[in-house]
This record gives structure tokens, sequence and C-alpha cells, in this order.
């Protein structure tokens, strides 16, 4: 377990200084919050993609879905842990260089404010970070016995949509929203938060619903109610995320379409001719 733990905390930061140092050698133009802001999200991405495969493995070895054990579940476990301490600091630092870069380089820097922002604009996932080391590392590590690696590695497969979101992120500060591979992206961000993150907890109701024989509907009232309280905190800022997804898709589909329709009066023609033109969307902005 400490070996795990220790590999992970040298891990994440230690890639994060690695990959900071090469942006800055490879891409001299580059400022110190270029470097750190995409590192950042290079990090995110890296341990998404470590998170999911190890989750694929897990759940796919597992043929029963409560007895079933696989080693991976508990080392990644352990191995990721320190990556939420360590995203919590990334995350501040990120939000230190965006104010510096907004015209405030020369006012002196106050922390405690530059704090106070940060955990108001970032203070649901500060949340589920420490949700995730406080409880629910606790629970899968001592707390489940043994049992139900086959739904742990559903819950890591989670992460499969983080990368996406994080490239659409440097696209968006980059200003390349407008461009095909923002789109593109896009559109799998969506698709894989909505399957990876939404989908995910009816799935896993119905896997125990079958072995069981009981239907999707009756399984939160036949297993004990804090696993259903738990699905509950842990879905609920999905959909929260989620719902902000939509809405800048949404904004994404209708922003050609309008600008269309806007150019096509200014030009005295009708908007007939526009409203069959349909663009893909882009992340939010």
């Amino acid at each position: 377990m400490v070996n795990a733990w220790v590999a992970g905390s040298i891990f994440f930061p230690g890639l994060f200084l690695v990959s900071k140092k090469c942006l800055r050698l490879l891409l001299v133009q580059w400022q110190e919050a270029d470097a750190v802001i995409v590192s950042a999200r290079l990090v995110s991405s890296v341990q998404a993609i470590l998170a999911s495969a190890a989750g694929y493995v897990v759940a796919t070895s597992c043929r029963d879905i409560i007895n079933d054990q696989h080693w991976l579940t508990a080392t990644y476990t352990q191995f990721a842990v320190p990556y939420f301490i360590y995203d919590i600091f990334a995350m501040f630092l990120c939000h230190w260089y965006k104010y510096k870069v907004k015209g405030h380089e020369g006012q002196s820097c106050n922390v405690l404010a530059i704090t106070r922002c940060f955990l108001y604009k970032e203070f649901l996932m500060v949340v589920h970070h420490v949700f995730m080391v406080v409880v629910c590392f606790p629970m899968s590590v001592f707390w489940r016995q043994g049992k139900g690696d086959f739904f742990l590695g559903c819950m890591l497969m989670a992460e499969l949509s983080t990368p996406f979101v994080c490239l659409g992120k440097i696209l968006i500060q980059y200003k390349k929203q407008h461009t095909l591979l923002h789109k593109v992206n896009g559109l799998l961000m969506l698709i894989t938060f909505f399957i990876c993150r939404i989908l995910l907890f009816p799935y896993m109701y119905w896997v125990y619903g079958q072995r069981v024989g009981l239907a999707l509907h009756q399984v939160p009232f036949s297993i004990p109610p804090e696993y259903t309280m738990g699905s509950a905190v842990l879905m609920a800022p999905q959909i929260y995320w989620f719902s902000l997804i939509c809405r800048g898709a949404y904004k994404l589909f209708r922003r050609p379409w309008a600008k269309d329709n806007q150019q096509a009066v200014k030009n005295g023609h009708t908007m007939d001719s526009h409203q069959d033109q349909v663009q893909g969307p882009e992340p939010i902005d």
C-alpha cells in the first residue's frame, strides 16, 4: 500500500515538472503560464488514461461481480490518491497564473484573495477531490473487505472523458474554438461523458439486478441505503457538469446557424436557405 502511494506521490508531480520543463525548452515563445496550464492538463489526461485502462482490466476480469478480486483494484486506487491532492495544487497554480495574465501582473499578489477566488470558482471540483481522498479511498480500500472489484473498475472507467475535457480547455485557451478538431473533440467529450459518467450508475444497478434477479427499478430498494446515497452523492456533480457541457454544445450548435441568419437578413436574403446547414458541436467555452 505504502509503495503505491509513494509511487503516485512521485509520478504525478514529477510528470508535471518534466512536462513544464520540456514545453519551455521546445516552445521558447511560451510564457511560464502557458507551460503550467498545458502541463496540468497533460497530467490529468495521463491519469485519466491510466485509470480507464486499469478499470477496464478489472471490470472485464471479474466474472463474479461481487466476489472476484483483481490486484489492480487496490493498487491503482492507492497510486491515484496522491493525484487528487496534487491536482488541487495544480488547479490553484493554473488559477494563479491566469490571474497574473489577466492584467494583474503589476499588482501585488494577495494570496488570501486569490485563494478565496479560486475556492469560489472551483468549489465543486475541490470538494470532489477532497471527497475522493477522505471518503472514497478509505471505503474502497478498507470498508469493502475485498468485495465489489467489478464496480470499482467501472468507476475508474468514468475517467475516460477527461482527456477530451482537457483538450477542449487547451483549444479554448489558444482561441481554437472554431476548428474542426475542437468540434470533433467536443462531440467525443459529450458522448464519453454521458456514457461513462451518467449511464454508468444505472448500468451498475442493472448488472447487480441481473445477478440477483431484480428489475432495475427494484435494485435501489433492495440494497443498503448508504449505497444508494453514495451513488447519488457521486452522480449529482456529474449531472451538473453534463448540463454545462450540453448548454455549451447547444450554444455552439446554434452559433453558426444564428450567424448565418443574421448575415442573410442583413443582405436581404430569406432565412430558409440557411436552416438546413448543420455544424458540429464544440465544448463549453
